[in-house]
């Protein structure tokens, strides 16, 4: 019959063979399910933990816990686990996408060729990166290869705010958001989400930044103020944003709409971490996490009790 698994998040063929072939079977029936694969948005809540009453574990397919219940978690004895790092370079790849994209106006100067246009018609003065001043907030896995290829590819002098500075970095620690957007030309969110985080960028941070300055967010949408943000993009106190997640998620972002009249944004569908290579490295470490639960062995990605 296989592990029972209930998945609240899309499988892959490649994720459902992976699975069959180590002796799961994916169901939706709650008497039958003893692991749950999951994200960090969609989490697990103690009231559907109370439906599920051979619940053994919870996986993350992702970096992100942040929706698992992890006090109900800890009171019934479920473990619980995630996929630290799987997409770090995907999404590190696509952040420095979203950031050339917004500051060269890459959509606004395709669509004026489509319309005909060429280069003598166009207008539109866009920043280089080299050389620029790039604020990271949340220096983990992904700010980290955020700052990597900013710093190497790029030239770009790297700052970064964290709750606490990360020890043996060579980049330089703002203990203010402030500080650190009022320092930089473009600001990039890596920072996961959660209460702690939520609207970390708002209309200060935002003034900050300046009307020269861009805002890239790969981290969680909830990390920045929507309404804050098209506030400013609508009176030019920044230059423009590349997002790939907005506030609302995972429903079509109702201020979504709103985000796509202006012609100095670029908007990606929450996809930065989406590629084959990352794909299979998260199944690899699903089936790692659910392989030891099952044997009676440590998880080599346990989730602490608290977040």
């Amino acid at each position: 019959m296989g592990i029972g698994v209930l998945a609240l998040v899309r499988l892959s063929p490649e994720r459902v063979a992976g699975l069959t072939a180590a002796g799961y079977a994916v169901r939706e029936a709650g008497d039958t399910v003893r692991a749950v694969l999951t994200n960090g948005r969609g989490g697990l809540s103690g009231d559907e933990m109370a439906l599920l009453p051979k619940l053994e574990i919870v996986c993350a397919a992702g970096a992100g816990y942040e929706a698992v219940d992890l006090d109900t978690a800890r009171s019934r004895g479920i473990a619980v686990a995630n996929c630290p790092g799987t997409n770090a370079s995907a999404v590190a790849d696509s952040a420095m996408m979203l950031l050339m994209a917004s500051t060269r106006h890459l959509l606004q100067a395709d669509r004026f060729v489509r319309a005909g246009g060429w280069q003598d018609q166009w207008r539109v003065d866009t920043p280089t990166l080299s050389g620029k001043r790039l604020g990271i907030l949340g220096m983990g896995t992904i700010g980290s290869k955020i700052a990597h290829r900013a710093a190497r590819g790029f030239d770009m002098e790297i700052g970064y705010h964290n709750r606490t500075a990360v020890t043996g970095s060579s980049y330089r620690y703002f203990p203010s958001l402030i500080e650190l957007a009022t320092w930089a030309d473009f600001l990039i969110c890596a920072a996961p989400g959660g209460a702690t985080t939520r609207h970390l960028v708002n209309a200060s941070v935002l003034a900050a930044l300046g009307p020269n300055g861009y805002l890239v967010n790969i981290g969680r949408g909830t990390v920045v103020d929507t309404a804050a943000l098209i506030d400013a993009l609508r009176a030019k106190r920044i230059a423009g944003a590349g997002l790939d997640v907005v506030e609302g998620e995972p429903s079509v972002p109702p201020r979504l709409p709103e985000l796509l009249q202006f012609e100095n944004v670029v908007i990606t569908p929450h996809c930065a971490g989406r590629a084959p290579e990352a794909r299979d490295a998260a199944t690899a470490v699903i089936l790692a996490n659910l392989n030891a639960h099952f044997a009676g062995k440590p998880l080599p990605h346990p989730v602490p009790p608290k977040a």
